[in-house]
């Protein structure tokens, strides 16, 4: 397996993306929301991290996750969730030759995208741009109608209100994903 260089800040407070390796037509993980809520559950429970901001949308999530001090094993993290997932979903998804090889899933895309918080503006950023992406990617008109996120407990901290996001002009909005 390949060791990709990741940066190592332990404690830290990390942005990521993970996506199903079909995204096309694919809403494995809203279909399959408890189950992946137990896979988080159950890989907190052995290694503690915070979900500091999340959604789920079908074929890919967004998260913000901050690791205890002196930790800055993530990659671990995300290999259990997954491999966690994957165990408990019924077989049937098209497996590539070299997935087959390794005995491997076809349902995560093997990678996952990561990005080191530097502070509180690139922290709030990821927030909102989390928050936002369901309407972003045109499965709600408003933030506050997409079930899976974590918007619903900003609004009962009092971060948000429950209408954030509803005055922003969405033709003007330019996806870049």
């Amino acid at each position: 397996m390949t060791n990709y260089r990741r940066f190592q800040y332990p404690g830290a407070t990390w942005f990521f993306t993970v996506n199903l390796a079909e995204r096309h037509g694919n809403r494995l993980l809203t279909d399959k929301i408890d189950l992946l809520r137990m896979a988080f559950t159950q890989v907190k429970g052995r290694h503690v991290f915070e979900i500091d901001a999340m959604v789920v949308l079908p074929e890919h999530l967004h998260c913000i996750l901050t690791l205890p001090a002196g930790d800055s094993d993530f990659s671990t993290r995300w290999g259990l969730i997954k491999a966690y997932f994957s165990r408990q979903v019924d077989r049937g998804e098209r497996i590539s030759k070299s997935r087959e090889k390794r005995g491997e899933r076809g349902i995560w895309q093997r990678r996952f995208w990561e990005h080191l918080i530097r502070d509180e503006v690139d922290y709030r950023q990821h927030v909102d741009y989390i928050h936002w992406n369901p309407v972003k990617r045109g499965w709600v008109q408003s933030v506050k109608d997409w079930p899976h996120s974590s918007f619903h407990r900003y609004v009962k901290m009092g971060v948000y209100p429950e209408n954030w996001g509803d005055e922003i002009d969405l033709s003007k909005i330019v996806a870049r994903e």
